[in-house]
């Protein structure tokens, strides 16, 4: 799958967070790349930054924190378009929660591993 289609199922994944939450998200970018900053393929996407549970008064002038999608790790647990988008989907609203500081122990709990 090309880069320029993943990036489509990566916006249409975002399409579908209610707005409400998307409003609330605060200095926070989303990327795709091709690999995790190690090149293995065992890691789908990351959260990098401060949750919103853990910015406290003195959080200002500071980087957007990073959501990153990885398509080659995607790609290669999916078996068919429609497995990278339900994988894609799945992974968005995992690193978005994070950003709301959901850990990955509760986000398993509720069945977003």
């Amino acid at each position: 799958m090309s880069r320029e289609r993943f990036e489509e199922l990566v916006g249409e994944a975002l399409d579908e967070v209610p707005p409400e939450l998307l409003r609330m998200m605060n200095n926070v970018v989303i990327l795709v790349e091709d690999l995790p900053p190690d090149g293995t393929l065992d890691l789908l996407g990351l959260y990098e930054g401060t949750d919103l549970t853990r910015r406290g008064w003195d959080y200002a002038g500071v980087l957007p924190d990073r959501i990153t999608i990885y398509r080659l790790p995607t790609l290669d647990v999916c078996d068919t378009e429609d497995d990278v988008v339900e994988e894609v989907a799945i992974t968005v609203v995992h690193e978005i929660a994070h950003h709301f500081g959901i850990d990955d122990e509760r986000l398993h709990a509720l069945g977003w591993g």
